[in-house]
């Protein structure tokens, strides 16, 4: 595209002051802890900081990762937050060069070679971007410390993908539009012209013939994504726009109407940490609409939709319980993002 983008945080600084403290709580609570780890032996019985010394917050290691992303994204927004000097100290200790070793020790142990595919890896390359971003002192040593690790997960995107003979069309983790279109960002932004071709290339071989998406099965009893949303989000960054109108007009055609509405999806039990997904996915569906709104004026009108989603879930997500405490700021202030970006000459 011929035009580049500019994004302002929708965010007052009281708000991001307390959507910080989520992260800035768990970031280093090793406990409660969901692993997914290979044993080979008795020896690989161990706790979650030896396993992940950088990554080994936030009950899970994806929810670290974007948890340090949430973190240096509110810093490169806003200055003088109350919790800036423990979100320095945390990502100074955390993304140590040592710490990232290990874990990339880890990504080439026996057995988890597939370790946080592609979740995880696409969030790990945000996280990458978003230092890249931040015009920071600090930054360039996080980066510096961080690069083995992304180097692997680049790695890995160029090994795996022309493996990857059918996508995963779920709403979770594994939603193989998401982990492509993350991805993308980052081999664009950096310049990174063959991990850029790969994700291309599976993105017109997965999804480009796709038509009449099944947006009428959505919610699944636990999404945290749309997998319609998150396959036009991807075909939105990779085409050109008149071919992303006519691929909308085959896939989606419903998003034209200026009266089209999407219930926002009802969590039942925020204490349970598969229902509460679905705050997520309020928050990940608004990004999805923002953006395209952003790009063509044709979908301004998805703009009060967006909001819709997104104001449904954000009041609920802050002093409640940890299973949605320990991610879901990531999603909101993600979410945010979307909502004040701008296309500009």
């Amino acid at each position: 595209m011929s035009k580049r983008l500019i994004g302002l945080m929708d965010l007052r600084a009281v708000e991001a002051d307390r959507l910080m403290q989520l992260p800035l709580k768990g970031l280093q609570k090793e406990y409660p802890n969901k692993l997914s780890h290979t044993l080979n032996s008795p020896a690989d019985l161990r706790g979650p900081k030896t396993l992940h010394p950088a990554f080994y917050g936030c009950f899970d290691w994806h929810s670290s990762v974007h948890g340090h992303w949430l973190l240096v994204n509110l810093l490169r927004h806003f200055s003088d937050l109350n919790g800036e000097r423990e979100a320095r100290r945390i990502l100074s200790e955390n993304i140590s060069a040592e710490n990232i070793l290990q874990e990339v020790a880890y990504f080439n142990s026996a057995g988890n070679r597939s370790f946080e595919r592609t979740y995880g890896w696409a969030w790990l390359l945000k996280l990458a971007e978003e230092l890249h971003l931040w015009e920071d002192d600090l930054a360039p040593n996080l980066l510096k410390s961080l690069s083995p690790l992304v180097d692997l997960i680049v790695e890995r995107y160029l090994e795996f993908l022309p493996k990857l003979v059918y996508p995963l069309r779920n709403g979770t983790h594994s939603n193989t539009a998401f982990g492509l279109s993350f991805a993308f960002d980052y081999a664009e932004y950096t310049g990174h012209a063959e991990l850029k071709t790969v994700i291309v290339a599976a993105a017109r071989n997965f999804f480009w013939k796709d038509r009449n998406g099944p947006i009428n099965w959505e919610p699944n009893g636990y999404d945290f994504f749309s997998p319609v949303l998150q396959e036009l989000e991807l075909m939105r960054k990779i085409l050109d726009r008149s071919d992303v109108l006519y691929w909308i007009e085959g896939f989606l055609p419903q998003l034209f109407d200026e009266n089209f509405d999407w219930e926002t999806a009802e969590v039942s039990d925020r204490s349970d940490g598969l229902l509460v997904h679905l705050d997520g996915l309020n928050f990940s569906r608004a990004w999805c609409l923002w953006n395209l709104a952003s790009d063509f004026s044709q979908f301004e009108h998805l703009r009060k939709l967006a909001e819709k989603h997104f104001q449904y879930s954000i009041d609920k997500i802050v002093d409640g319980d940890y299973m949605g405490e320990h991610w879901l700021a990531t999603f909101a202030v993600y979410a945010l993002n979307s909502k004040s970006r701008r296309l500009i000459a």
